[in-house]
């Protein structure tokens, strides 16, 4: 069984220029946006122009030329492919013959947009150990209350990065979180910082480790907790990207999730929520760059960049879409680190890809 009679308009990335300071509107989506827990551990607070959202700029991310063959011939390693959908999907790094990084991708088969397994597939499939995230078909799991298809793929390296692997999930009917936000058939592709043997050890939904809670969170579902409350934190937040901001209390106990960690969002997202106790709006999602975190009890790190994006906006990727990755106050390593992300439609390849680059030393 397949999810592909799924319907909705594909919303493609918008050229806006937002002014600096936050608008009322951006503060109480900060505020508020608890949603039916948001799943990834995604708050929302105010954002800065174009954080996480189309910024018009042709080309590939860190410079590339629209019309030249992407990835880039010659300097381009690729890693080892997944089966998804009815095609692939590969990493790939690009690097200068000096060592110096351009790009961290993941190049998706146009085919493997088709074919995709719905939630009763995955429900049923056989799939499920933990190791088979490390294999060629993926594992079969559920992440916070919702059936999910993951995989880990090693990046090939690039020393000059923290960049180590690609954990890529496959969500038939999305995930909770933005008040319904992000119900919508999507991918999550996290470009992780981490070793792939410390984030399997991360487990949830739960209380993040460096948090501690007034024990009076009810668990076992996604609904928001109005009795939760955090007493103490050891969360880093000169490491929290500008205009970005951790899920709220009701919700504390959701932020860490399994073989992820917490995860951050921007307020300028479309389909969040403008008020409380308002619905987030899935139709206006497209695609939005989470950022998260792992850690333990002395504190938390920066470990992934994410961009989340729906099946309908890859399908209709047209060309190349060039964001900027909001930064942090700090970094957790003295690497070079990504200021943008892209998606770009490879038709030679018959493919499209999303890529990290635009990378500057910290």
């Amino acid at each position: 069984m397949t999810d592909d009679d799924a319907t909705g308009e594909a919303n493609r990335a918008r050229s806006t220029t937002r002014r600096r300071a936050a608008s009322r509107r951006s503060l109480l989506r900060g505020a508020v946006a608890t949603g039916a827990a948001l799943v990834w551990g995604a708050g929302a607070v105010a954002g800065e122009p174009r954080r996480g959202r189309g910024n018009g700029q042709g080309g590939a991310p860190g410079g590339g030329s629209p019309g030249g063959g992407f990835p880039p011939k010659g300097i381009t390693t690729y890693g080892r492919s997944v089966d998804l959908g009815n095609g692939s999907v590969r990493t790939f790094t690009t690097a200068t013959p000096s060592g110096e990084p351009k790009y961290h991708g993941a190049e998706f088969e146009r085919a493997a947009l088709e074919g995709l397994p719905s939630a009763d597939a995955l429900a049923a499939a056989d799939n499920r150990a933990e190791t088979d995230k490390y294999r060629v078909g993926g594992q079969a799991t559920e992440v916070h209350f919702k059936q999910s298809l993951q995989f880990f793929v090693p990046f090939p390296d690039a020393a000059a990065t923290p960049f180590t692997f690609l954990g890529l999930n496959w969500n038939p009917g999305g995930h909770f979180g933005g008040a319904g936000a992000w119900l919508k058939p999507h991918f999550d592709v996290h470009f992780h910082m981490l070793d792939p043997a410390r984030v399997d050890a991360v487990e949830g939904p739960r209380l993040p480790p460096y948090d501690t809670g007034n024990d009076e969170y009810t668990p076992g579902g996604p609904s928001p907790d109005p009795g939760g409350k955090v007493t103490e934190t050891n969360f880093d937040y000169d490491q929290l990207p500008e205009g970005y901001a951790r899920s709220p209390e009701p919700v504390a106990d959701q932020r860490y999730i399994t073989d992820m960690g917490e995860h951050t969002a921007p307020a300028d997202a479309p389909e969040l929520p403008d008020a409380p106790g308002e619905p987030g709006n899935p139709e206006a999602f497209d695609n939005t760059l989470i950022q998260g975190f792992v850690g333990d009890t002395d504190g938390s790190r920066l470990a992934f960049v994410e961009p989340m994006l729906t099946r309908e906006f890859l399908r209709d990727a047209n060309g190349t879409e060039t964001y900027e990755v909001p930064q942090p106050q700090a970094y957790p390593h003295d690497r070079q680190h990504p200021t943008e992300y892209g998606v770009r439609d490879v038709p030679p390849k018959d493919a499209v890809t999303v890529v990290l680059g635009g990378f500057e030393q910290v």
